[in-house]
């Protein structure tokens, strides 16, 4: 998995009570630190700070007579992360979140755990509002259970204009009690719910979500740029996959585009696979928006870590070649196979970014979006052992949640 190996020193099986990893680069709040040490007890991160100083203030790490459940691994080499906070994906290892089937679910869990997304969001697509209200249910109780982080509701309140790969015949204008069935059925679960603020009901339904603590987001839109900045006032917050889905900037009609990236109150979801958005548009973004203002998502779909053939979207039939997913009808791109690993790597090195910037994107960001920046989302003291370990080219090299490693370090 790396071209680098991380050394460990560690005896006995199972989890360790207490994880002790030196000599990693890391991201503080203060910035890019050197040759850090940060030790896990249990689930929290409980010191992490340059040198030695983070095993000092924890104790001296425990040998393995005198603590067999102790273990430190030298990720010199490496980077040291926060783990990967996805607020948008639909699905992954052969299956989606598409379901009320608990253990599909899993499924999709567990292949974006494997690529560093320790805290994630399950999306949904386009559907019949019993069929979605059923699966917010069963989904609801793996949020209960701490293995998602909350719903989101991509659809069926979208644009027939601007549907994407969201079946035309199931679209529906945001009638608030459509809206409300649907908050309810996710049993307070729901985070998010994406739809077109210039459908009829649609500036009501952004103000319903809000007043219920669900972020209303603006996408599959063709609302005017005026109509834009009303559904803002209104409480809208996040702009679902800018760029795409909604109709370009124009010089005359700059349309939803130039006021989400105007508005300081918008987070900007970006796709950055390289088929979503050409590098120099990404860019744009990020200086325009700045980094504290993206969360890179990746819209994931069945295909997601398992290969090009025949899948699905909901009830649309995708067809995925090299590594691109389409309509198979229509040749529309259908979400991504994308993990966050990749897109990190790519923001880094063909895009450009500075670590610490592309670190918002994937962690920091997304997690005060979500609320949940107190657990997760940076490597501080107190806040959930997530993380996630790069090789020096920035390639997946280990994954931890809660204290547990999903990937292990590469042994030397």
């Amino acid at each position: 998995m790396t071209a680098h190996t991380a050394k460990i020193n560690a005896t006995g099986s199972g989890t360790a009570r207490r994880t002790v990893l030196t000599g990693a680069r890391t991201v503080l709040p203060d910035g890019v630190t050197e040759d850090v040490t940060l030790t896990v007890e249990g689930a929290v991160i409980t010191a992490h700070g340059p040198g030695r100083a983070a095993d000092s203030a924890a104790g001296p790490p425990a040998g393995p007579a005198a603590d067999p459940a102790c273990a430190s691994y030298d990720l010199t080499g490496h980077w040291l992360l926060p783990g990967f906070v996805d607020t948008h994906v639909h699905g992954g290892g052969g299956t989606s979140f598409s379901t009320d089937v608990a253990e599909e679910a899993r499924r999709v869990i567990h292949t974006h755990r494997r690529h560093g997304t320790t805290t994630m969001v399950a999306s949904t697509v386009t559907g019949d509002l019993d069929d979605l209200a059923r699966q917010a249910g069963a989904l609801s109780e793996l949020v209960e259970q701490g293995d998602l982080a909350g719903l989101h509701f991509e659809g069926p309140f979208i644009s027939a204009d601007r549907c994407g790969a969201h079946e035309p015949t199931l679209l529906r204008d945001p009638d608030p009690a459509d809206v409300r069935k649907l908050i309810d059925a996710a049993r307070g679960t729901a985070r998010m719910m994406t739809l077109a603020p210039e459908l009829p009901g649609g500036l009501e339904s952004v103000r319903l979500l809000v007043e219920h603590g669900v972020i209303a987001a603006i996408g599959h839109t063709d609302a005017s740029y005026d109509t834009t900045r009303a559904a803002v006032d209104a409480g809208a917050s996040v702009a679902t996959h800018l760029f795409n889905a909604m109709p370009g900037l124009g010089h005359r009609a700059p349309g939803p585009i130039a006021a989400l990236l105007a508005d300081e109150r918008i987070t900007v979801e970006l796709i950055n696979d390289g088929t979503h958005l050409h590098p120099a548009v990404l860019q744009l973004a990020f200086r325009h928006a700045g980094a504290e203002r993206v969360a890179f998502i990746t819209d994931a779909m069945s295909a997601t870590g398992v290969g090009d053939g025949p899948y699905t979207l909901g009830p649309m039939r995708v067809e995925v070649r090299d590594g691109v997913a389409r309509l198979a009808d229509t040749g529309s791109i259908a979400g991504s196979t994308l993990t966050l690993d990749q897109a990190f790597r790519r923001a880094v090195t063909v895009d450009g970014l500075s670590v610490p910037d592309t670190v918002r994107a994937l962690c920091g960001n997304p997690a005060r979006l979500l609320g949940v920046a107190d657990r997760v989302g940076s490597l501080e003291v107190g806040k959930d052992a997530d993380l996630v370990v790069l090789d020096a080219e920035f390639a997946l090299a280990g994954v931890m949640r809660k204290g547990e490693w999903i990937v292990p370090p590469t042994v030397g």
